[in-house]
């Protein structure tokens, strides 16, 4: 499949729907693509089809090599969602008789506790607070104190916040104890560094619809092939099975069970346009762009962070509920739907507050926009400032 240019941000006007008509996704997926990775699903192909089983080689060589993992690591992909890629990692990783500890300080670590219990799989808990990064010095600890455990699970970036794990610092931790890391980089795989030369993981997971803007319906496991290998058997499920998917994979380049051909075809063409944007950095870059001028212009408005700057991922960013008694969430989330612009609930136990995305095919404009159509919705709510009770 040829891929053509991409399409950059803020061709469409400010303040408006996309050039699709489609309101802008200011959330962490699924969210907005380009024009082009949409019309890249206008294709039918079988699975079997030689363009197909080209378009799965290079995705995969592709994700490996965003990863830094060429010579050492090897790409599964799964369909699903992540949650499906995330179950098959920790069901393909962690043996029957392993112990998995989990670094929780979100929605999305609590999941990964509730998939162990339905697996049966012994684990152990460190959490902290929702707006508070995962510890290396508890890690250390808890590692020294338990050989039993063999395996660590943690969340690079945790939506449920926006707070960015330290995952360089884990890894190393991890590392010096011999024991194996589990990374669900889902919010963050494609525009935060994490080089698999330089942080040692066995497996990362992440998926189609997220920092590489593409569409959903597909997972992805970047997986060292020595712990690949070593997996072999280890799978309670059989569509989960990221050993037997790999093995079936190298052997004839064809997906095991029906492939989500048009989400593959879609996922080519976001990749190529990455690739166009500058990889990591360029994505990283543009996404860090986005977060500052909608933190600045939130703050503008009297809103709160939940997070400081230090510990705010360039990926969603969580804000305060203000205390304006005329403040409804409702009202608010359904006028900037009608204005173009799609929000996100909060998902926090510790306060009240949503969240605004920064991630997918936005620029600068459409960050602006959302703010003008933000400021135009308070003023017609009658609220006059978006500090919150606590503030």
């Amino acid at each position: 499949m040829t891929s053509k240019p991409p399409a950059g941000p803020g061709d469409a006007s400010a303040g408006a729907a996309s050039p699709t008509g489609d309101p802008w996704l200011l959330t962490p997926g699924p969210l907005t693509t380009s024009p082009t990775v949409k019309q890249a699903m206008l294709h039918d192909f079988g699975s079997r089809d030689r363009g197909f089983i080209e378009v799965n080689r290079r995705m995969r060589e592709r994700l490996v090599a965003i990863a830094g993992g060429e010579g050492s690591h090897v790409c599964v992909p799964l369909q699903g969602s992540g949650t499906f890629v995330v179950e098959a990692m920790l069901g393909n990783f962690v043996p029957r008789d392993g112990k998995l500890l989990i670094l929780i300080n979100g929605a999305y670590g609590k999941r990964m506790a509730k998939i162990c219990d339905y697996y049966g799989r012994a684990t152990v808990i460190q959490e902290t607070p929702e707006d508070v990064p995962a510890d290396p010095a508890a890690l250390d600890k808890a590692l020294a104190a338990d050989p039993a455990i063999t395996h660590v699970a943690a969340v690079h970036c945790e939506t449920t916040s926006g707070v960015l794990n330290p995952m360089a610092a884990l890894a190393d931790i991890v590392a010096k104890h011999g024991r194996a890391l589990l990374i669900d980089a889902m919010s963050a795989f494609g525009a935060i560094p994490l080089d698999a030369r330089e942080v040692p993981y066995d497996a990362l997971v992440a998926s189609s619809n997220k920092c590489l803007e593409g569409s959903p319906g597909m997972g992805f496991c970047i997986a060292r092939r020595t712990a690949l290998e070593a997996a072999k058997g280890n799978s309670p499920s059989l569509s989960l099975d990221l050993h037997d998917q790999w093995v079936a994979m190298e052997k004839n380049g064809q997906w095991r069970f029906t492939p989500p051909t048009h989400c593959i075809l879609a996922f080519d063409q976001a990749l190529a346009e990455f690739e166009a944007e500058g990889g990591v950095a360029g994505r990283g870059g543009r996404y860090r762009a986005n977060c500052k001028i909608l933190v600045e212009g939130m703050r503008a408005l009297g809103f709160k962070t939940l997070l400081p700057d230090a510990l705010q991922a360039p990926i969603i960013v969580t804000f305060h509920m203000p205390s304006d008694p005329h403040f409804d969430f409702e009202v608010f989330y359904d006028s900037l739907r009608r204005k173009g612009y799609v929000i996100y609930p909060g998902k926090l136990t510790v306060a009240e507050s949503f969240r605004i995305g920064c991630i997918g095919r936005l620029g600068a404009e459409e960050m602006r926009g959302a703010l003008s159509a933000i400021k135009n919705t308070l003023a017609g709510m009658g609220v006059k400032t978006g500090v919150p009770a606590a503030a």
